[in-house]
Formats: structure tokens, C-alpha cells, sequence
């Protein structure tokens, strides 16, 4: 598999669609985590009372977090096929593939910083980070 690699004005480039994709993932991540919880809450309730006469009472919440699950991994999807590097939604951590100085690295980025200002190999991960001089 052939590995598409970044410069660093390229990978600029995308932090406004990737900064929107991540926001994007959050939410639906929160939603999700909301939903199950109540979901477990509901279930936790229903224990011990007999069965609903109109079906599976969670069928809806469960189709919702299936849903939701979908949504999540088509825009995790996304990064892969653009050759980014999704390291940690919660966080908004992302890496760029690049070629630097003739090593291959990647240019790192967090939710919140203006532009790419670091990178590290593919071995030291974000507690490597060394910027980009």
C-alpha cells in the first residue's frame, strides 16, 4: 500500500475541514455516550417489572446508537482516505504523513493550535512532538 505524504502547507491546508470533521466526530460521540447511558438507565429500571405488550421498549435508543455508530465511523473513514492519521478524538489529535529532511515523520497537530508546528517519528508519538524549525 502506497502512503500519500504531506507537506506541511498541505497539511495547513486541511486543519480548517479537519478542525469542522472533529468537532463533527465529538458530537456525535457525546450523543452517543448520553444515549447509552440513558438506555442502560432504562434497562436498569425495566429489570424486574414483566416484559412490554408493545415489543422491544429499546429497539428506538438502540437503532439511535447504531446509527450514530455508522455516522461516527464514515468520518473516521474520511481521514483514512485522505492519509491522515485520527490518534485521539477526544483530544482532537492528528497526524500528517511527511517526508522531512529525507526521514519520513509525521507533522502533528492538536484541536486548538493555529497551525502545525511539530512533529515526531512514527515511533515517539505525541510525547516526542519536536518542532518543526
Amino acid at each position: 500500500m502506497s502512503h500519500k505524504y504531506f507537506t506541511l502547507e498541505e497539511a495547513n491546508q486541511h486543519l480548517p475541514i479537519v478542525d469542522q470533521e472533529l468537532r463533527t466526530i465529538q458530537k456525535i460521540k457525546q450523543q452517543f455516550e448520553e444515549k447509552y447511558l440513558d438506555l442502560r438507565r432504562r434497562k436498569e429500571i425495566q429489570k424486574g417489572t414483566q416484559g412490554s405488550l408493545n415489543g422491544d421498549p429499546f429497539f428506538m435508543i438502540e437503532t439511535e446508537l447504531e446509527f450514530l455508530q455508522i455516522e461516527a465511523n464514515s468520518h473516521i473513514k474520511g481521514f483514512q482516505l485522505k492519509g491522515i492519521e485520527l490518534k485521539d478524538m477526544d483530544i482532537g489529535l492528528v497526524d500528517f504523513p511527511a517526508i522531512l529532511n529525507g526521514e519520513e515523520v509525521l507533522l502533528c497537530w492538536r484541536q486548538g493550535e493555529e497551525r502545525i508546528s511539530y512533529y515526531h517519528s512514527r515511533n515517539e508519538g505525541f510525547s516526542g512532538r519536536k518542532p518543526i524549525a
